[in-house]
């Protein structure tokens, strides 16, 4: 029995040895190894051995994270109550630092984010605190950044989640936004009427200039017609004229004795008393009958000419 618990006793002991000397340490973790109190190092990632009763390990994460600062009541430049709560994003840089400078780095960031973010607002008026979150945000990772560099974490980035003003500000903020809109409402409105009353302009002085290139087309068509109408109405009459002056070369003594004698046949139908006749018409009556006789001489079987008018004034006798 004594050789037995002898050798169960080595292998507690071994079993021991073996659990508090080997470490396993993840690419995510360093290990900050203590011996006998003092810091010895930074260990990791990957198999570490330790001497057991000697050394003591502490594991520091990596890995980036976040805290979240609750609702901070904050005054303003211009004296305006605001709550703003945030987020803080950071990252250990140095795994020693972190284990030896803070015991409580979450509740000490707390804080200091806390504090930090009062005196960048108390800086700030209240409108620029509302339009201008992005720079606050620098603002506060740059002085929170300065603060945590001596932990041996670094504050990657800060951002503002919500910004609460007071309700006086918020009343006024929504008048505010409903005078806006209406603003904005009555310029699009004016704009609207503004391009309707051109585009009604430019319609109208389109129609006038079509009117008026029509009425210019319909003139020069009325005047070429009035135009060409004139020049056929002169053709006309000119061919008429050189007509009439054709035929008049043609007629000879004879045609126009007939015409004469056919105007006499008419006077005599007259029921009238008394006719006067002009001296030329009896000459070429004359020269008529002259003719007449000699060509019944010449042809015997001719019609002797009639008997020559009396051409004095005839009564009622």
């Amino acid at each position: 029995m004594g050789p037995l618990i002898v050798f169960g006793v080595l292998v507690f002991i071994v079993v021991i040895f073996m659990v508090n000397a080997l470490k396993i340490v993840p690419e995510y973790q360093r290990l900050v190894v203590f011996r006998l109190g003092r810091i010895l190092g930074t260990k990791g990632p990957g198999l570490v051995i330790l001497i057991p009763f000697v050394d003591k390990g502490s594991k520091v994460d990596l890995r980036e994270f976040f805290l979240e600062i609750p609702r901070q009541d904050s005054i303003t430049k211009d004296n305006a109550a605001i709550a703003i709560d945030f987020i803080m994003y950071a990252k250990v840089f140095e795994p020693a630092m972190s284990i030896v400078q803070i015991s409580d780095f979450s509740g000490a960031a707390t804080n200091i984010a806390a504090t930090t973010l009062r005196a960048v607002i108390g800086d700030i008026t209240l409108d620029d605190v509302l339009a201008k979150r992005d720079e606050i945000n620098i603002v506060l990772r740059t002085k929170l950044d300065e603060v945590t560099e001596r932990w041996g974490v670094k504050v990657t980035n800060v951002e503002i989640r919500e910004i609460i003003p007071p309700p006086a500000v918020q009343d006024a903020m929504t008048r505010q936004m409903s005078a806006e809109r209406s603003r904005r409402a009555i310029v699009t409105e004016s704009e609207g009427t503004k391009q309707a009353a051109i585009t009604v302009s430019e319609g109208n002085k389109q129609a006038a200039i079509l009117a008026a290139e029509g009425e210019r087309q319909a003139s020069i068509l009325r005047a070429e017609g009035t135009q060409q109408a004139a020049i056929l109405e002169a053709e006309g009459f000119a061919q008429a004229l050189a007509r009439i002056q054709q035929v008049a070369q043609g007629i000879d003594v004879r045609t126009l004795s007939l015409q004469y004698l056919e105007t006499l046949k008419v006077v005599g139908s007259s029921p009238s008393t008394k006719f006067v006749l002009p001296m030329e018409v009896t000459g070429l009556l004359e020269r008529l009958a002259g003719d007449a006789r000699k060509a019944f001489s010449e042809d015997p079987m001719a019609t002797p000419p009639a008997k020559k008018p009396d051409t004095s004034e005839k009564s009622d006798a």
